[in-house]
């Protein structure tokens, strides 16, 4: 059982919710809640929406719904604040790559933002 799984089944066994019970009290379809509560491999987490309904339908918070989807989907949770939500999608997503692969996005970063030379050099 996946994290996401193990959150949706340990709240509706604490409150006696069923998937019917859950799904009314986000606004999801039933099958949506059924789906995510079954589903062992999501490979990548529900739409942002979905997890916000499932937060509320649970009566749980956002966040706790989004490290438990990231790590069922196997994204790394980075739990430092970020005020731009593309950059937590980034840096969640490096740990998947190979490391050869992460360097080449360190220096495909790196150049975007005029620290390397033509040469792949690092500017003094």
């Amino acid at each position: 059982m996946n994290a996401l799984q193990r959150l949706i089944r340990g709240r509706m066994d604490q409150r006696h919710w069923s998937y019917a019970d859950v799904a009314a009290r986000g606004g999801l379809p039933r099958s949506t809640v059924h789906h995510l509560a079954t589903n062992a491999s999501p490979g990548r987490p529900p739409h942002p929406a979905t997890l916000e309904r499932l937060a509320a339908g649970l009566d749980i918070p956002l966040d706790t719904v989004r490290a438990a989807a990231a790590e069922a989907a196997g994204l790394a949770v980075w739990q430092a604040p970020s005020p731009n939500p593309d950059i937590e999608v980034l840096v969640a997503a490096l740990h998947r790559l190979s490391p050869e692969d992460r360097r080449h996005v360190a220096a495909l970063v790196n150049s975007l933002l005029g620290e390397v030379d033509s040469e792949g050099e690092q500017k003094d």
